[in-house]
């Protein structure tokens, strides 16, 4: 990358001394987050700007972390809240004030987003949280608000990126060994991945915070998952029960309507003779709900949503459900169904898959096939594997027994399906759903209820 002039165009219609600064400062931040080398005339340049504002040279330096700046310079503190929250309004000019702005925004954006390459430390995950904790503080948010809550904001997720990458890069173990770093991490798919795949390397206070994390992550999904599950839509009106006569069930509106010809105008009265009532009785059949999911590498973010959905839908009355988790051998895991903790630690992440040998466990679960919805969560990348495992579904499908296959189950909606099976499924007239969890809710809850 060439060296960028330490004067950039002047904006129309602005102090040019100020809106020149001003784009120094971002020349320069852009330069920081994209190229790993430094260019003088914009370090020089934004040196020189930051000295003229007064203040501390520390801003440009993203080895110093925002907490250490605002420990040296207290009053720093109130301007890097609320710095970069919506609706504040804009300035019509640009001044020293815009520019002293342009330079604190830097310094947060600077030290969020320009996170390297290479080997991470338990220190430099710290330091990074704490700039992410005032990054998030700028917006208007708690620390950790965003970080906590990656679907709600669209940062949000940006922000959880960053941060399983400094996970995945760094020595966990040293973490997890030390309480105070460990109860600042924010749990997350990517940090819950790596605590599965290393848990039979851990012990003593490192597993203890390993399994308080993975409960605060399943928790919270659980929470989630629980009130989508109640808002989706439940089964139709069975019109062949006669409606429960009690007054909760009185429909109000028909029974006058019917009765108007009783009408008294002498009286002025409304004579009734007849009530009627709503009918709210719900088609509920007793139903075995049979989930396989695929726990090889490729599959660890619908092996944990699964497993609390699955534990969700275990506590709804006259549903019997079994779980089952594979690779190359299947595990039987429906004893723990209601505990979907005890589940995700009871998994062995990662390695290969054997569909035919989750089938040949899941089969002897069908005891009437009519009463039971099978949900197969896989890529279906079983190589030379595909026509025995196909053959098997099909056997299930014709049997009578509803079988959902479900590529993925994220909260993004994407989804990698082998195309041999895809066109398979959908000539079975069992097309892969969508991967979106919400999707399967509804497939589920429209079945069970």
């Amino acid at each position: 990358m060439s060296e960028a002039p330490t004067e950039p165009p002047t904006e129309p219609g602005v102090s040019s001394a100020d809106a020149n600064r001003r784009q120094l400062l971002y020349w320069r931040l852009l330069s920081r987050v994209f190229e790993a080398d430094e260019q003088p005339a914009l370090e020089n340049g934004s040196m020189a700007v930051v000295g003229d504002l007064g203040l501390p040279a520390a801003l440009l330096d993203p080895a110093v972390s925002v907490d250490n700046v605002v420990q040296r310079f207290p009053d720093l503190a109130a301007e890097f809240d609320g710095l970069m929250a919506p609706g504040l309004p804009e300035s019509e000019e640009i001044g020293a004030d815009e520019v002293r702005r342009a330079a604190l925004v830097s310094k947060l954006l600077l030290n969020v987003f320009a996170t390297g390459s290479g080997a991470v430390s338990a220190g430099d995950l710290n330091r990074w949280q704490q700039d992410a904790g005032w990054f998030e503080r700028a917006l208007g948010h708690e620390p950790g608000g965003l970080r906590g809550h990656p679907a709600g904001h669209e940062l949000g997720g940006v922000l959880a990126g960053l941060e399983g990458d400094l996970v995945n890069r760094m020595r966990l173990r040293e973490v997890l060994a030390d309480p105070a770093l460990a109860r600042q991490l924010t749990p997350s798919m990517s940090l819950i991945e790596q605590l599965l795949r290393d848990k039979a390397n851990l012990s003593g206070i490192a597993l203890a915070n390993a399994k308080a994390l993975i409960r605060r992550f399943v928790d919270e999904v659980a929470q989630v998952l629980r009130t989508q599950v109640e808002q989706t839509s439940v089964g139709k009106i069975d019109r062949s029960v006669p409606p429960k006569r009690v007054f909760r069930n009185l429909d109000l509106d028909r029974t006058i309507w019917k009765n108007l010809t009783n009408w008294s105008p002498e009286d002025q009265r409304l004579y009734v003779d007849r009530l009627f009532y709503r009918q709210t009785a719900r088609k509920n059949t007793p139903s075995r709900l049979i989930v396989v999911v695929d726990q090889s590498g490729s599959m660890v973010d619908s092996m944990v949503n699964c497993t609390i959905l699955a534990s969700i839908f275990a506590g709804l009355p006259k549903v019997d459900v079994h779980l089952i988790a594979y690779d190359t051998r299947a595990i039987d895991l429906t004893p723990w169904v209601s505990d979907p903790f005890e589940v995700l630690l009871r998994t062995n992440l990662g390695g290969g898959n054997d569909g035919p040998v989750a089938m040949a466990m899941a089969r002897p679960k069908i005891a009437e096939p009519r009463n039971t919805v099978m949900v197969w969560i896989s890529d279906f990348y079983e190589f030379d594997r595909s026509q025995p495992l196909f053959d098997g579904i099909q056997a299930v499908h014709r049997s009578g027994v509803r079988f959902i296959p479900v590529g993925s189950v994220n909260s993004s909606g994407q989804q990698s399906v082998n195309p041999w099976f895809r066109q398979k499924f959908k000539d079975l007239g069992t097309p892969v759903i969508s991967g979106h969890i919400r999707k399967l809710v509804f497939e589920l809850k429209s079945f069970l209820t």
